[in-house]
């Protein structure tokens, strides 16, 4: 265990700083139809459980996995980014505590990432729903990086554009079993789990994660209590 202290944490957006509804599903179903995915069945059920497996993948990448075909891909993703566009209009709010906590964090001298696996379009429009264009240090889709979760691509570019010094003052927190992974590919050195989303305890203990929390509150106050 490094005895440096933690100088950057990486958030995930949607199910740890971002309360959205259940929306990912909801569009995955927009864009599923207009993939041409038979509305009941067998393959529409099989791949509404593969987007839940995958929560917290880049959208195209999943798309691609489940279409096999690049044409259809897109066709999937630019519906999927519509639809959830225009839920996220009215739907999304914070996780309750999460501006506090960003704040906090901010204040104590913690840089603050916030990742996602949505389009650069689609972050940004969540960010001006919420009023949070400047609440973080940085904010970084997988194009951002060169590819999403579970690469380590947006966690290291993070550090990078940041100047933080080395991975073991990099903690990550989300939702879902690819932001565990993430974090671990980049080496940082706490990866925690929250319970506000996707993926519940024991799916982020068996990712691997170092630690599992309520919420973005109780991340905060690990890393604050740290710092003294």
């Amino acid at each position: 265990m490094s005895d440096k202290k933690i100088e950057l944490a990486v958030l995930d957006m949607a199910g740890t700083t971002v309360a959205d509804g259940g929306l990912v599903l909801r569009a995955f179903e927009e864009a599923a139809t207009a993939a041409g995915i038979p509305p009941e069945g067998t393959e529409r059920e099989g791949a509404r459980q593969y987007v839940i497996d995958t929560m917290g993948q880049s959208k195209i990448v999943v798309f691609r996995a489940l279409l096999g075909d690049e044409d259809r891909a897109q066709l999937a993703n630019r519906a999927f980014e519509a639809a959830y566009d225009e839920f996220a209009a009215t739907a999304v709010a914070p996780i309750p505590g999460a501006a506090e906590a960003i704040t906090a964090l901010r204040a104590a001298g913690v840089k603050v990432a916030l990742t996602t696996g949505f389009s650069r379009a689609t972050q940004d429009k969540l960010l001006n729903a919420l009023g949070w264009n400047d609440i973080a240090d940085l904010t970084l889709s997988p194009a951002d990086a060169g590819r999403g979760r579970p690469y380590p691509d947006m966690v290291l570019t993070a550090l990078l554009r940041l100047g933080i010094d080395a991975v073991d003052q990099v903690a990550v927190l989300g939702d879902t079993a690819s932001d565990i992974a993430t974090g671990l590919a980049a080496g940082a050195r706490i990866v925690a789990g929250t319970l506000t989303g996707a993926h519940d305890e024991q799916q982020l203990r068996a990712a691997g994660a170092t630690h599992v929390v309520p919420s973005i509150t109780e991340f905060a106050q690990l890393l604050l209590a740290e710092r003294g």
